[in-house]
């Protein structure tokens, strides 16, 4: 079985994208090699933990549209409270695109844009959510 080993942010600003991921999420990032486009590796947690790592590079093309539907993957972060980290997102300059709401027997779910227009879920553990 093959499972998913690393994911990647596209930015319109990848600067302001380091900020925002580093601010809401305490993940740390580092520019790989001085090739162009710039290239940053990004550590989500410790070395031997649960999740995975990733990368962050300049936006090739226009960002996803409002209202659109998602083509293309969307990663989602376990949180200890969606409510506390929505407030943490709309203040680092995101925004919530998709309510609060219950998947049963798993947590509570909810879907945000960052700075960047990108969708990402955040996902609290609660197994009486209904």
């Amino acid at each position: 079985m093959s499972r998913p080993v690393h994911f990647e942010i596209h930015a319109d600003e990848p600067e302001r994208a380091v900020k925002f991921y580093t601010e809401i999420f305490g993940w740390t990032f580092n520019r790989w090699g001085e090739a162009e486009p710039a290239y940053w590796l990004i550590a989500t947690g410790e070395d031997g933990a649960p999740g995975i790592n990733g990368g962050l590079l300049k936006r090739m093309g226009p960002p996803p549209e409002d209202m659109q539907p998602v083509s293309s993957f969307v990663i989602t972060i376990d949180i200890a409270d969606l409510d506390a980290y929505a407030e943490k997102v709309k203040a680092g300059g995101g925004r919530q695109v998709v309510d609060k709401m219950p998947v049963p027997g798993v947590g509570w779910l909810g879907y945000f844009k960052d700075t960047e227009g990108n969708i990402f879920g955040l996902m609290q553990p609660d197994e009486t959510a209904k």
